[in-house]
């Protein structure tokens, strides 16, 4: 049985140990089906072929594509690097493929399309979510109800859907919620493996990282703690099941 690959671009270490262990809650997943990579701190392999997993699931991130180079960090330059690197591969023989918050903007960079703060970021919190006609039929939504709600907090986004894509769902701050680019990738500008728990946890991590003000925090805290999200969780477990 192929092992799905696990790539992470979170530098802090609690953020990514609790974010690998959401998608392995959520999608229904054991470790030993999984080959984790931390792209922060090791290099992904020069014969790794993401053809031999069964699929790949890329996590959310800090960084930005849009950022201006001299911005970046070296470590953040690495991790863009590094994904990038598999994208060809990934896009050209329409391998499975589920980007969550950074990995939307990874897809539409490689596929060319802009990817910018001028419109469409989404302070942190839940946006509301609908699925349009091709979401309706999209086997990575089966279960999910025409209009759920889910965890965002996003500076950057696509601001046009690029070439051979399908827009699957949609809200009133970012039209682009999710995209499948063929018919085996997909890409979330939420974060599907996220609960109130796991929220809280990179409220307090990322409080200084200019997605809110450090004396907000408390009143996001509650906003997280009383939002109803459930339906996001489906889509890494419709995943796992589809491809696994």
């Amino acid at each position: 049985m192929k092992k799905f690959l696990i790539l992470q671009l979170r530098p802090e270490a609690p953020a990514a140990d609790n974010e690998y262990q959401a998608i392995l809650d959520k999608g229904g997943l054991a470790a030993e089906r999984t080959h984790r990579i931390r792209l922060d701190c090791e290099d992904i392999p020069a014969d790794l072929d993401p053809a031999d997993y069964a699929g790949v699931i890329v996590g959310g991130g800090p960084g930005c594509v849009s950022d201006a180079e001299d911005k970046k960090s070296p470590v953040e330059k690495r991790i863009e690097s590094s994904i990038l690197s598999l994208m060809p591969e990934i896009t050209g023989r329409d391998l499975p493929f589920m980007g969550c918050c950074y990995g939307i903007g990874i897809l539409g960079h490689h596929l060319g399309a802009p990817v910018t703060k001028e419109r469409y970021g989404e302070p942190v919190g839940t946006s509301t979510c609908r699925l349009t006609d091709d979401g309706r039929d999209d086997a990575m939504l089966a279960g999910c109800p025409d209009v759920f709600d889910a965890f965002v907090g996003h500076k950057e986004a696509l601001q046009v859907l690029p070439e051979d894509c399908v827009q699957l769902l949609a809200s009133d701050p970012c039209p682009y919620q999710m995209v499948r680019y063929k018919q085996n990738v997909y890409a979330t500008q939420f974060h599907p493996e996220a609960d109130a728990k796991v929220f809280e946890l990179r409220t307090h991590i990322y409080k200084d990282r200019g997605y809110f003000a450090p004396d907000e925090v408390e009143r996001l805290l509650e906003m997280i703690h009383a939002a109803d999200v459930h339906a996001p969780e489906l889509i890494l477990r419709n995943f796992v099941a589809r491809y696994g």
